[in-house]
């Protein structure tokens, strides 16, 4: 008998493995990937950079980047956070760098320097893993559990689970009992068509201010910067937003409307005195040729060929109801959203295992001894930016050590 099966291979099932076997190291642990290789999201992650953890050590700040699941995080991140990952990950050769906006990566900015940590410490430690080696079936035995794959049946005392957002996984878990919350797609972008967007795929804007509103929910607020696609919105606010209201636009078939301040900093009088200023100190010149603010002449000739002002108007002719549009569509320009753009590399889903069936002390099943819990197959995700990986690291952490010292116990 395997004493101790891991389904899963990603960053959570892999660093679930490696503090099991540090723990007891005469465990005999196995590691089934369906995919060809383990740690498929670790090597497209963050552009291919990995994204490993985030700068934040504030455990009560930390806590609410996380749209789901902050409460059971407390405990997980007290015992092992990003202050704890960071020293994991220097301890075994990897340093890592913090971006501006608190991101971290390795220095060496390539995602495969984390997957040949890992993999060269599963490796030491002799832990086994097996791709191409899909799960079928889970079934509770006696003396512990029965897998079933396609390269046969294997044996454990206990298992982690950590599969991701394998849909299939809800199959086994609702066999076994669980209640599992519904999956939802989360950090995506919006489809949007707007004749303000027109021709401007590729425009960013490093702050804005957007307010999404869905049918029978209330109103989610979110600032941050602004990426223009082909299909839509995207940037971190985006992401932030369809991360907050998963569950809600999911069930709203991804219809919404969205409010959009593009000078969140400027004040509505202060925009109306400074286009009032422009006629005057630039009256002779061409709407088109002066830009106002800090946009782009781009998104500023877009703008007036949406409100129908010629941009070979001249300033002085600039009269009081145009400015009175050009302010309204700067600050609050209404979109409609009719769909979720296609997934972010790094995407994530709401959704899992109920967290009031799991022990976070340990990330054992309360209802199934010797099933122990890691990762996205928990009804816990973050938003983009490291948190998905340090929710991976410290659960996977916590139930190794959890599940090393109950099969200890079980089998001393």
């Amino acid at each position: 008998m395997n004493q101790v099966i891991v389904i899963g291979g990603g960053a959570a099932g892999v660093m679930g493995a490696i503090r099991a076997k540090t723990v007891y190291p005469n465990l005999d642990i196995t590691i089934l990937e369906a995919a060809k290789k383990p740690l498929g999201k670790v090597k497209i992650s963050g552009g291919g950079r990995c994204n490993v953890t985030h700068g934040c050590f504030d455990l009560h700040r930390l806590v609410e980047f996380y749209p789901r699941g902050q409460k059971a995080l407390k405990s997980v991140f007290s015992r092992f956070g990003p202050q704890e990952t960071i020293q994991w990950f220097e301890s075994h050769g990897v340093a890592l760098k913090t971006e501006p906006d608190g991101r971290m990566f390795p220095v060496t900015d390539e995602s495969q320097t984390i997957i040949d940590c890992l993999l060269k410490e599963a490796r030491r430690l002799d832990i086994s893993i097996k791709t191409q080696c899909p799960v079928e079936a889970i079934i509770k035995t006696a003396d512990g559990f029965n897998i079933q794959t396609n390269q046969g049946n294997f044996e454990a005392a206990a298992i982690l689970l950590s599969p991701g957002g394998n849909l299939k996984a809800y199959g086994w878990l609702s066999q076994l009992g669980h209640t599992l919350i519904s999956p939802a797609p989360s950090l995506f972008t919006f489809n949007v068509k707007n004749p303000l967007l027109n021709d401007l795929a590729g425009t960013s804007f490093l702050n804005v201010k957007a307010k999404l509103l869905i049918p029978d929910s209330k109103p989610i607020l979110q600032e941050g910067p602004l990426l223009v696609t082909h299909w839509g919105l995207s940037g971190p606010v985006i992401l932030r937003l369809s991360a907050w209201a998963a569950r809600e636009l999911y069930h709203a078939h991804y219809q919404a409307m969205l409010i959009v301040d593009f000078l969140p900093t400027v004040t509505d009088e202060k925009m109306m005195q400074t286009f009032h200023t422009l006629k005057e100190t630039d009256a002779r010149k061409q709407l088109g040729s002066v830009v106002p603010f800090d946009l782009t002449r781009r998104f500023w000739i877009q703008l007036l060929k949406t409100v129908a002002i010629p941009e070979n108007t001249l300033w002085t002719y600039l009269s009081k109801p145009q400015i009175h549009q050009l302010c309204e569509s700067l600050k609050r320009t209404v979109f409609e959203v009719s769909g979720k753009g296609p997934f972010k590399e790094e995407f994530v889903t709401a959704g899992g295992v109920d967290l009031k069936e799991v022990d976070f002390k340990t990330m054992q099943s309360r209802l199934v001894p010797g099933l122990f819990f890691a990762g996205e197959i928990l009804d816990i995700d973050g938003l983009t930016g490291g948190f998905n990986f340090q929710n991976a690291w410290s659960t996977g952490w916590i139930a190794g050590e959890a599940l090393a010292k109950s099969v200890d116990t079980l089998l001393s």
